[in-house]
């Protein structure tokens, strides 16, 4: 959804062009892994293709699954781990997502290995494909650690990106609780990686300290399994499976997570922020907070359709600024 929700702020800001949306989807063998319920655990699985599939039809856009209709002048997506042939003859806009996943032994072997699948090494090898025109970033921190990556300087434009660029919208909910340690756990079992829930959970609660603890699962993580869990450890935790995360981290005096995002939302309001990553990388990359991320990454993909020279208004100077102002 985070994807979806991004492509259609972006869609918006280009009312002169006609718009297609499609779930992520991929070639032959990933296909076929997909159609057997091999990749339920991925973007593409019928999960998440259906949650998406009623986004679009709830908000009445335009669907093309896989594309198959027309041959594009543009494509925007959030990811080039695949990127499927149809699309090869198209400019190609890449948009960041949100936080990449540690550069992990895979990751390495995979960058030295270019005929591996860019997928093994997770959302790490975004960028890596090359096979697009220009990426859209989320703030000149990632910008420097995407060229230390790989990636080709000219290609890449800070713009922000569309659901963290203005984190503060967020303090308007109507969510229930207030002041409590949230914790935003990951799918890394679902995604075959190692987690210790065990540990998680005795971490926030020694972080806690008698507070109310919430948990908001994953929308890919099992949650029976996941509820069983910390109900044994932490019986007195309220768990949320769906809800807005970043409305309970507007309200939470403490945000723990583990591989995810959402530590952005914490950080651009100023809260107490536990993650598997440095605390301080975080900062560095975090968001610009610019409020403007779909215009620009529309006036990017503007300047591309119409031949123009991409301009770089989005400097790491605004990007320090807007992260001042946003704390």
């Amino acid at each position: 959804m985070n994807q979806t929700t991004q492509m259609h702020q972006v869609a918006t800001e280009l009312p002169e062009y006609d718009h297609y949306f499609t779930p992520y989807y991929a070639d032959k063998l990933l296909d076929l892994a997909r159609r057997l319920g091999l990749a339920e655990f991925t973007v593409m699985g019928y999960g998440h293709s259906d949650r998406c599939l009623a986004y679009l039809n709830r908000y009445g856009l335009k669907t093309d699954l896989r594309g198959r209709r027309h041959r594009y002048d543009l494509v925007v997506t959030c990811s080039d781990l695949i990127v499927p042939s149809n699309i090869s003859h198209s400019r190609v806009v890449l948009v960041q997502e949100g936080m990449t996943d540690p550069e992990t032994v895979l990751y390495h072997i995979v960058k030295r290995v270019r005929i591996l699948p860019r997928w093994l090494a997770s959302t790490a090898a975004t960028g890596l494909s090359d096979q697009y025109d220009r990426f859209c970033v989320a703030s000149a921190g990632y910008r420097d650690m995407f060229i230390r990556r790989g990636v080709k300087p000219h290609k890449i434009v800070v713009t922000g990106i569309p659901n963290f660029d203005n984190c503060r919208t967020f303090l308007a909910n109507h969510f229930p609780h207030r002041g409590y340690v949230l914790v935003c756990t990951s799918d890394t079992r679902e995604t075959f990686k190692r987690d210790d829930r065990k540990k998680l959970v005795r971490k926030a609660l020694r972080i806690a300290a008698g507070r109310q603890l919430i948990f908001k699962l994953h929308p890919n993580e099992r949650v029976e399994r996941s509820t069983a869990e910390i109900l044994k450890h932490a019986p007195g935790a309220l768990i949320y499976s769906s809800g807005s995360a970043e409305e309970m981290i507007a309200n939470c005096n403490v945000l723990i997570t583990q591989y995810s995002s959402t530590a952005y939302v914490g950080l651009a309001l100023g809260k107490e922020v536990h993650s598997c990553f440095d605390v301080g990388e975080l900062k560095r990359l975090m968001p610009i907070q610019n409020g403007s991320a779909a215009r620009n990454i529309a006036n990017v993909c503007h300047n591309l359709m119409e031949g123009l020279p991409v301009a770089e208004p989005y400097v790491a100077s605004e990007a320090r600024a807007s992260f001042s102002a946003s704390g």
